[in-house]
């Protein structure tokens, strides 16, 4: 059974910054291509970064310069740095692998 569990959301001022974290179980972690996705009210869900099991990686124009995804093989753990937050991106930011979601973690840019 795949487990995605996200953590690290919060409130934060404009030009602050977040570090989101998804532990994963139930799969052959550092084989898979792991995914950050966003989804604002209103909005379609949206790729914000990805990584590849190689830890190559690529990132929604919007969030480029400002965002950084990490893994952590042994630990079975993606991350999201987010610095210079801006209120556009206020969202649920899930992590995905395969076809598989985690439950979100609530990311509000507000002053």
């Amino acid at each position: 059974q795949v487990q995605l569990v996200e953590s690290g959301g919060g409130l934060v001022q404009p030009g602050g910054s977040l570090r989101l974290s998804c532990t994963a179980s139930g799969i052959i972690f550092s084989i898979n291509t792991m995914g950050w996705y966003r989804q604002a009210p209103g909005s379609q869900r949206e790729l914000v970064a990805g990584i590849t099991s190689l830890g190559s990686t690529n990132y929604a124009d919007s969030v480029k310069g400002r965002f950084t995804i990490s893994r952590d093989n042994v630990n079975n753990k993606v991350y999201l740095q987010m610095n210079n937050l801006k209120p556009e991106d206020t969202a649920v930011y899930y992590c995905k692998v395969q076809h598989y979601w985690g439950q979100g973690t609530q990311v509000t840019v507000s002053s």
